[in-house]
């Protein structure tokens, strides 16, 4: 059986090697082994690893290739073809005929693999962990590995990271017609937070410097994104080699959470947009390959935001005219894109309050419902109407309200009509949930001053793959749940209503959204995209979006904002976290610390009861198919165990 799979890889190995179109030209296999020794994972039976690397070339003068920046400028084969391979992991039924004949790829994050903890609610192990899945506790709660799916990931980013399994690609760099690209670029560096550790005395580059003369690059210092920079003078400051930079006198260690701005003169960028590429010929082929049913394409984050960008530049079309995704989900992309198919790209940027802020990610149009931007006076879709859009469905926490713009989805730039969406596209708030919420989160403050949010968007994020595949199969979707202008309970941050609450440290701070003409010389123009949040409750948890049980039946209040405490920048939106206050247990502990929140007994009385208001949410979330009826299980068994009041 193993012998079936891996001769079909060779057979389209050996496909087409004197065609003109963009292809996956080879597939080296390096290795096929069983997955978690063997075990059966219900009907679909025993997986496989299968890792390899896959190679192929774009043809730099078909049309389909034509958005991707400096093709043109990438060397050539001698049939005129742009070169690269790409890592490749498969995890597959070991006999296929047990499979679903369904791709689920998921987008590398970084380099990662993230399906394992958001959907599987897997618990890390080992320094690999998720990246190199290979025993029984890699798979968790095994949800798609029982229901027969092929999971593929692939490398799409070249400045990935390759510690600890992760993924990447080899892709050309670009040179102009007198010699290597040279340009004068920024370089945001932020120690602790987004370049750990925190007692760093030197910080990467993101490309190699052309020269290390000092007298060609300068470095800034902000405290906080909106303070006027501060010049370190060349005596401060000097270069390890062409990619690090390190502060003066040596051992002086970089400020935690500072911002530090570097111009220098850059050379060698990749042409970083073939990622994009390299993904949808790989799912091509890959689908001929297996004569796939279907494929999904799931991303987080920047993974998300890849598929965002993935679509927008019509590479869901492949030269063929084929569609790549017949389904697409984005968790926790908010309105971003990914600052990848640019020359001397930065994949690798996110844009918060504080950190990354002037960077290209969120720009127009960022809804999949045509319209028009006053501000730079565009009109669009996120869609293409070329007939391969996939089915689409975006999920965002309470975070992505905050910092990634995600009203901008459903409502006009501005902020003062909802839109009419297409019917190919869903969008669900979850309510209550930090960027990064999944299973097996603690509420250690960590950087943020305020505990952390501990909860998990996981249910709902299983269900919603389960939905994204049915509709494929022509089975609708639950409608879209987010807050909106009609209901009232989509505002500004300022006009939250929020609950004073003994010890938590709270804001109504928000990220400017605004456009950007310039990465390398930024400037705060006088226009901004109006971006809203969700109304609470009395408790301060959101009123819309998605209400599992942990927000519907509280113990808590769940947010999706936090703020970073000493040594970085108090008072200022801690990067993409959310906060956690517990209820007091009894009337008498609430009225001791002046907590306006009910106490649990107060609101629900004894355990069994508010076990029963548990049970209930779930069976009303599984009828409207937001929940799995085993993940409603799971979710009552922890009512139940919960700590007594």
């Amino acid at each position: 059986m193993r012998a079936r799979w891996v001769g079909a890889l060779l057979i389209l190995a050996m496909g087409a090697a004197g065609s003109a179109q963009a292809r996956i030209t080879r597939i080296e296999i390096h290795e096929v082994e069983p997955f978690a020794e063997g075990m059966s994972f219900g009907a679909a039976g025993a997986y496989e690893r299968v890792i390899g690397t896959a190679y192929g070339e774009l043809d730099p003068h078909a049309p389909a290739n034509a958005p991707i920046v400096n093709l043109d400028k990438a060397p050539v084969n001698a049939r005129g073809m742009v070169e690269y391979d790409t890592d490749l992991f498969i995890l597959r039924p070991a006999d296929p005929d047990k499979g679903n004949r369904k791709i689920l790829y998921e987008v590398t994050n970084r380099g990662r693999k993230l399906l394992g903890p958001y959907l599987h609610d897997a618990i890390e192990t080992g320094p690999t962990g998720f990246n190199d899945p290979r025993s029984a506790a890699d798979a968790g709660n095994a949800l798609f590995f029982r229901l027969g799916f092929t999971m593929v990931w692939s490398g799409w980013d070249p400045d990935a990271p390759r510690a600890n399994a992760g993924m990447t690609i080899r892709l050309p760099v670009a040179r102009g017609a007198d010699g290597p690209i040279v340009q004068t670029i920024r370089d945001e560096m932020m120690v602790g937070v987004r370049i750990p550790p925190a007692d760093r005395t030197s910080v990467p580059l993101s490309y190699a410097a052309a020269d290390l003369d000092q007298a060609e690059a300068r470095l800034t210092v902000r405290r906080r994104a909106g303070d006027a920079p501060r010049p370190v003078p060349a005596s401060g400051w000097a270069y390890v080699d062409d990619r690090t930079i390190k502060l003066l006198p040596d051992g002086t260690k970089f400020e935690p959470g500072s911002l530090y701005d570097f111009w220098y003169p850059a050379r060698d960028p990749w042409v970083s947009g073939i990622g994009y590429a390299a993904t949808r010929d790989l799912i091509t082929r890959l689908r001929d390959d297996m004569t796939a049913r279907a494929a999904l394409g799931f991303g987080i984050s920047q993974s998300g935001r890849y598929l965002r960008h993935f679509i927008e530049l019509g590479m869901n079309r492949d030269e063929a005219g084929r569609t790549v995704f017949d389904g697409v989900l984005t968790h926790i992309a908010g309105i971003g894109k990914v600052f990848a198919n640019h020359q001397f790209a930065e994949p690798n940027r996110t844009a918060t309050q504080q950190e990354d802020h002037d960077f290209p990610e969120n720009w127009f149009p960022f809804s999949s419902a045509t319209v028009s931007d006053p501000i730079t006076g565009a009109t669009g879709s996120l869609l293409r109407g070329d007939g391969a859009d996939p089915l689409l469905i975006e999920v965002n926490t309470s975070t992505e309200y905050r910092q990634k713009g995600a009203s901008l989805l459903h409502t006009d730039p501005l902020g003062a009509r909802d839109l009419v969406l297409p019917p190919t596209t869903r969008l669900y708030m979850i309510a209550g949930t930090q960027h990064g919420g999944r299973a097996n989160l603690s509420s250690a403050q960590g950087p943020c001053v305020n505990p952390r949010n501990p909860h998990s968007a996981g249910p709902l994020l299983r269900a919603l793959v389960i939905a994204l595949d049915q509709w494929i199969d022509g089975v609708a979707p639950p409608p879209s749940r987010m807050p909106t202008l009609r209901d009232g309970n989509l505002v500004p941050a300022d006009a939250l209503e929020l609950p004073e609450i003994p010890g938590l440290v709270a804001t109504k701070l928000a990220n400017r959204v605004a456009p950007l003409d310039d990465w390398i010389a930024p400037t705060e123009g006088t226009r901004a995209y109006r971006t809203l949040v969700s109304q609470v409750d009395e408790d301060g948890n959101e009123l819309a979006g998605v209400r599992l049980p942990d927000i519907a039946v509280p113990r808590a209040t769940y947010t999706g904002w936090n703020l970073y405490k000493a040594p970085y920048p108090e008072g200022e939106l801690c990067d993409r976290d959310g906060s956690y206050a517990a209820f007091a247990r009894t009337a008498a502990e609430r009225m001791r610390t002046g907590d306006p929140r009910p106490s649990l007994a107060e609101r629900y009385g004894d355990p069994a009861h508010y076990v029963q208001r548990v049970r209930d949410t779930a069976d009303a979330l599984v009828a409207d198919r937001l929940l799995l009826a085993e993940d409603a299980e799971r979710l009552v068994a922890r009512a139940q165990q919960a700590e007594p009041f």
